[in-house]
């Protein structure tokens, strides 16, 4: 595979299971290394070992994006570890289904914190890093040749509707479409890239849940509520967590140098059905 990310540091919030983790191995197996990010500390751990088995160099960090003070320190830790700081995945994120009559202040505060809160204060922290790290002439200036950093944030098919069994979900995968142009515009000055991805369907722990909690709403048996999303997917099938990383992949590398505030559905034509 040609190494498009070769000598690039990666910070991959969310990367100790499911999507995220699918995100950094990727980026890894492209020549980054890679700062392996997760609330869960064994996981992240395991990660961060499996990367380093490809002969790239990675560390974990126990971080909780609903916490600023814990996003200052990742990048402060990022950068004292390898120095200058490329690309930020924001693939942390929780769920919450239930019925929006049922919805309780506790719920929708971990999933706004989470979700919204965590990928806009990471953007914010990693995208000041880029901008103060760039050559003072070039900051001066406010351009510079190529990409001075891709950030790519985690979205969902959710952000694109309403959803009634999953209202802050949505409204916080919503709200990162917003804030993924906001930081496109702010940081495109500075050619820093900032794009998100919104995933289909893609079996992962989340998901399951997701696919439970909806059945036991719906009154639907295990899996039921899974398959009736991929029968409405163009391509019939579920996606994989390969499917996904491939895309930000893209993201990261020099290839969508030219791209910045979009939001790309990897959902196999679930929204235009």
């Amino acid at each position: 595979m040609q190494e498009r990310l070769d000598g690039k540091l990666a910070i991959v919030t969310g990367a100790g299971q499911g999507i995220g983790k699918a995100v950094a191995l990727r980026l890894a197996r492209e020549g980054a290394d890679v700062v392996v990010a997760d609330v869960n500390t064994q996981n992240a751990d395991q990660t961060a070992e499996e990367i380093r088995s490809l002969d790239a160099r990675a560390f974990s960090c126990s971080v909780d994006v609903s916490r600023l003070s814990e996003i200052q320190s990742m990048v402060d830790r990022a950068a004292a570890q390898f120095g200058q700081i490329d690309i930020l995945v924001n693939a942390a994120g929780v769920a919450q289904t239930g019925l929006f009559v049922d919805l309780t202040e506790r719920q929708w505060d971990r999933v706004i914190d989470t979700n919204l809160k965590g990928t806009t204060f990471c953007v914010q922290a990693v995208g000041r890093r880029m901008i103060n790290q760039m050559p003072e002439q070039a900051r001066a200036e406010g351009r510079a040749n190529g990409s001075n950093g891709k950030i790519v944030n985690f979205s969902s098919i959710s952000g694109r509707r309403g959803r009634a069994e999953q209202v802050a979900y949505a409204a916080s995968k919503a709200a990162i479409i917003s804030v993924t142009q906001s930081a496109a515009l702010a940081f495109a000055p500075y050619n820093i890239n900032v794009n998100a991805v919104c995933p289909g369907v893609v079996p992962t722990a989340m998901w399951e849940k997701i696919d439970r909690d909806r059945g036991r709403i719906a009154g639907l048996a295990a899996g039921q509520s899974m398959r009736m999303f991929i029968e409405r997917t163009a391509l019939k099938r579920p996606g994989t967590v390969e499917d996904m990383a491939g895309v930000v992949a893209f993201l990261c590398s020099p290839d969508s140098d030219y791209m910045t505030g979009q939001t790309l559905n990897v959902d196999g034509g679930f929204e235009m059905t």
